[in-house]
């Protein structure tokens, strides 16, 4: 087993909080002694058919603490999934009906396989012990918070205060949850930054029930394709674990350079040490970052699918990026880097392939724009410095091929 503090280093990787670090520590030298496994939960409730890269970056650090030895438990809430957490949410969610629960268990039981370890996670529904649990226990569970403390919540403190509905049931979700970590006797709990105060009443219900409480670890909510909003199936920016080879792999090249980094750190399996030598090759010209945007590319799909069917993915992109017919007459453009990168849509403009900044909006919008062979979705994309040029892409037939007409420019964002 990995000392104390190698097992911190890679447990930080990508974290927001620890609550509390030195206690996580204390757990990890207990663990390290007596040989015996930390239990580190984490709860997924089932309420869509299908996981996207979003959902794994909780199922990554729990790869983490697997990888260290510890035991994990994979929480699917088929019982809080038909309640709805109402996290981060402004009105009260729709519940989801015990069919629609089950059907989407059974798919998330196989995806999580793609990145756990099958052999060692224990799989739970928390629906065991809340199915049995008469009116009487609820009583006397909902007695344990008040509701000034639940109040207290982000999203419910600003439902409330906008004469926005909060249902009842809506106040047992958190309940239920800290609950559940009572049950399983968590050492650590882990979730995303909106799942903070759930994640704490755990800590308050096992100590009420005598318990040592668990430590919490927060994961920060990963953004989507676009760049900006959290990934969602609603909006139509994330990449989806169970669709196909070359679908994952396009869109992971569609990203920027800026959010490549942030799949590195809360996706990748590679070593901290190596993506940060991989960083300092891009800043010193020796590293191109579209090649370290097809590693990661292809590490993700491969995850999701098999090393051939990534390579497969890799190969048949670099094929169409390299063989697409360009058209001999392709217009090369100069254009002005030396105050800092250049917003997507100027560019377009500026290369007369758009006539105007919302034709250059609505076409990135409706996927129509391609930038060195893949698509565009992020509305604030910074063209960064060419290190030969772009290919930029239009439709079917706009294309521009831009250069820079400076050298030694810098690097900055301008809109």
């Amino acid at each position: 087993m990995k000392s104390v503090e190698e097992q911190m280093a890679l447990i930080r990787r990508g974290a927001v909080e620890i609550l509390l670090e030195e206690e996580l520590r204390q757990k990890l030298q207990r663990s390290k002694r007596t040989g015996q496994p930390l239990r580190v939960k984490a709860g997924f409730d089932p309420t869509a058919p299908d996981l996207h890269l979003g959902h794994t970056v909780l199922i990554q650090k729990l790869k983490h603490f697997q990888e260290l030895g510890h035991h994990i438990l994979f929480l699917i809430g088929d019982f809080t999934g038909m309640i709805g957490d109402p996290s981060g949410k402004s009105e009260t969610r729709p519940p989801l009906s015990r069919a629609e629960v089950e059907a989407n268990a059974g798919t998330y039981r196989e995806q999580i396989f793609k990145i756990l370890d099958r052999d060692k996670t224990e799989i739970i529904f928390n629906s065991t012990w809340m199915s049995r649990m008469n009116a009487e226990s609820l009583i006397a569970l909902s007695g344990k918070m008040t509701v000034a403390r639940m109040l207290e919540r982000d999203d419910f403190e600003k439902r409330y205060h906008a004469n926005q509905p909060i249902s009842i049931h809506e106040f047992l979700y958190p309940l239920i949850q800290g609950y559940d970590s009572v049950v399983l006797k968590a050492d650590v709990e882990l979730g995303g930054t909106d799942q903070k105060f759930n994640l704490l009443v755990g800590r308050e219900l096992q100590k009420e029930a005598g318990q040592v409480a668990q430590v919490v670890l927060t994961m920060p909510l990963l953004e989507g394709l676009d760049g900006s909003q959290k990934m969602s199936k609603s909006l139509d920016n994330y990449v989806g674990i169970a669709e196909d080879p070359g679908e994952i792999f396009g869109k992971i090249m569609s990203i920027s350079d800026a959010l490549m980094w942030r799949y590195y750190e809360l996706l990748s399996d590679r070593r901290w040490d190596e993506v940060m030598g991989m960083k300092q090759q891009v800043s010193d010209g020796t590293l191109h970052p579209m090649e370290l945007k097809k590693r990661l590319a292809e590490e993700i799909a491969a995850r999701c699918h098999t090393a051939a069917a990534a390579a497969a993915a890799r190969n048949e992109f670099e094929r169409v990026f390299r063989d697409k017919a360009l058209p001999a007459d392709m217009p090369t453009v100069h254009l002005d880097w030396s105050q800092g990168d250049i917003w997507i849509v100027r560019g377009l403009t500026e290369a007369n392939l758009v006539k105007s900044s919302s034709e250059g909006r609505r076409l990135i919008r409706q996927g129509a724009v391609q930038l060195n062979g893949a698509r565009v979705t992020d509305l604030d994309y910074q063209l960064p410095v060419p290190r030969d040029a772009h290919v930029i892409k239009v439709g079917k037939k706009r294309f521009a091929r831009l250069v820079s007409a400076n050298t030694g420019s810098k690097r900055g964002r301008r809109r």
